[in-house]
């Protein structure tokens, strides 16, 4: 085997490459539904594990924060040791550490579980998509992104429905145990077919701008996700966390700017189209996990449907996702990818505009064409961001730039689901308080005859129905807010795309005997 070989998985079509694409997505499936799957099951631990409302949510921030921290260091974990061997550890750890979650007896012990799943997993995102990068030649490189990106979109679309389902059917337990087949064929999958990269053994780890970034994102993860419950800058807590943060960060980027080997190499900013990529990643992951924060209360809260009504009518966005990522590897052939993300970018945009007015009353036919509208947008993005992201990072760098590009998904979506629940519940108190100032016995529609009947200001319970119609009409309002926010933002984005660089003209640059690493 050559030199050449060892660098990358084979870039050739075959039964090996096949076989390490199928390890990478069982990789990225297994991570990302853990992002999702355990949330529905929250109140059912609770009262196994005997928690309390507070307590319970560290289930989710523990994972949270350590998935986060790890992202960082997993490009040069990988080049110091070897992707595959980091890999199958990572798979390993991970699988181990969700049968442990899936048998824990305290909530102690869950959220040390879960700690170590958020450790291990970290990495499994973006290793299983620089394994799918070296694994296809530039010009295959769409159609790699259209397979690794369905992983993707899988868990935050798939997860609530199917943790629903299982926990349901079957006990709470069946959240974490769902990964041991998933686990299993990745480890072994990746023993048998996946070659090692070149290692560097003189490579130096930053101990203190690791620390520092570390420090950075645990705390800000940890007032964002409790921010709301607390109260925000009310609290002495969340104040103390934002501080810890601000000097985290402070004190990596002074580090990192004047050091000869900074822990994160931001060469990969030098890169137009990654710095592009990042900027749109961001965007994603705002929109994607925001607007899944938003319908699952909507469907079950407002609408009112069953909770497995509403992961099924979730799920029909994956169906839009899903079309979208199986046309646009063949369109990027004849369309610049700027051109299908800024398409994209206006669908899920006009897909915001349709649910700002959606009331109590919305019928499912709406919600299907809307929610597949915008998975098809979400598809139309991702696929040629996440091949043009890398179309002219050097190889050397790519594990590092898979790396950032999921910590700033995962960064972005942290604060997009506390943005949007933030505004959800002070939007909710302002629309409550502003249609009260006019619900007063001097109303001319509350005087008319068919309705003084229903809602009689005058008894307990006209007054009683008369605040839950107002209640109704003001989580309506405020989830119509927050749309119109995400909206905005998504909007704004979308003439970005002109910074990308042409598609089309990278790949005529590509070499005939790219594709071709092993021969």
């Amino acid at each position: 085997m050559t030199a050449a070989a060892i660098t990358s998985t084979a870039a050739v079509p075959g039964f090996r490459r096949n076989m390490v694409t199928i390890c990478a997505m069982t990789a990225t499936i297994m991570q990302a539904l853990d992002t999702t799957i355990a949330n529905v099951a929250l109140p059912y631990m609770q009262g196994t594990l005997s928690a309390s409302q507070d307590q319970i949510n560290w289930v989710l921030t523990s994972y949270i924060v350590a998935a986060a921290i790890m992202t960082a260091p997993v490009g040069w974990i990988a080049n110091r040791f070897g992707r595959k061997k980091v890999f199958i550890v990572c798979s390993t750890g991970f699988t181990i550490a969700s049968v442990m979650c899936g048998l824990a007896q305290d909530i102690t012990q869950m959220v040390l579980f879960r700690l170590l799943q958020g450790m291990f997993g970290a990495a499994l995102v973006p290793l299983s998509q620089a394994v799918m990068l070296d694994s296809y030649a530039l010009h295959e490189r769409a159609k790699a992104m259209s397979i690794w990106g369905m992983g993707v979109m899988l868990g935050p679309i798939m997860g609530p429905s199917l943790g629903a389902w299982l926990t349901e059917t079957y006990s709470w337990h069946w959240v974490f145990f769902v990964n041991i087949p998933f686990g299993i064929v990745t480890v072994a999958g990746l023993i048998v077919f996946m070659d090692e990269t070149r290692t560097d053994s003189e490579l130096k780890f930053d101990w203190f701008g690791f620390g520092a970034l570390a420090i950075g994102i645990g705390a800000m993860q940890i007032a964002l996700d409790r921010g709301e419950q607390l109260g925000w800058f009310q609290s002495p807590e969340i104040v103390a966390e934002t501080v810890i943060s601000i000097v985290g960060f402070y004190y990596f980027f002074a580090h990192s700017f004047t050091t000869e080997r900074p822990f994160i190499q931001f060469a990969i900013f030098r890169d137009r189209n990654f710095l592009s990529g990042c900027i749109f990643m961001a965007v994603m992951g705002l929109v994607l996990y925001s607007t899944m924060a938003l319908a699952s209360p909507y469907l079950q809260n407002v609408i009112g449907y069953p909770i497995m009504t509403a992961g099924l009518l979730l799920a029909t966005r994956g169906a839009g996702t899903f079309i979208a990522m199986m046309l646009v590897g063949r369109l990027m052939k004849a369309i610049e990818a700027r051109t299908l993300i800024a398409t994209g970018m206006l669908l899920m945009t006009a897909s915001l505009f349709a649910m700002t007015g959606w009331t109590d009353q919305t019928g499912v036919p709406t919600i299907v064409v809307v929610s597949v509208a915008q998975g098809f947008g979400l598809g139309l993005v991702f696929v040629p961001l996440s091949t043009v992201s890398f179309m002219t990072l050097p190889q050397s760098l790519r594990t590092d730039g898979t790396a950032m590009l999921t910590l700033i998904r995962n960064v972005a979506s942290s604060v997009g689901i506390s943005i949007v629940i933030a505004k959800l519940t002070e939007g909710g108190r302002e629309a409550y308080a502003i249609i009260n100032e006019n619900v007063t016995p001097f109303n001319q529609a509350l005087q008319m005859p068919d309705v003084a009947g229903v809602l009689n200001m005058g008894t307990d319970a006209g007054r009683a129905m008369m605040d839950v119609l107002i209640s109704l009409q003001a989580q309506i309002i405020a989830f119509s807010w927050d749309y119109q926010m995400v909206m905005i933002v998504t909007l704004c984005a979308a003439p970005l795309a002109a910074m990308i660089g042409s598609t089309k003209a990278a790949m005529r640059q590509q070499t005939p005997d790219h594709a071709a690493v092993m021969e």
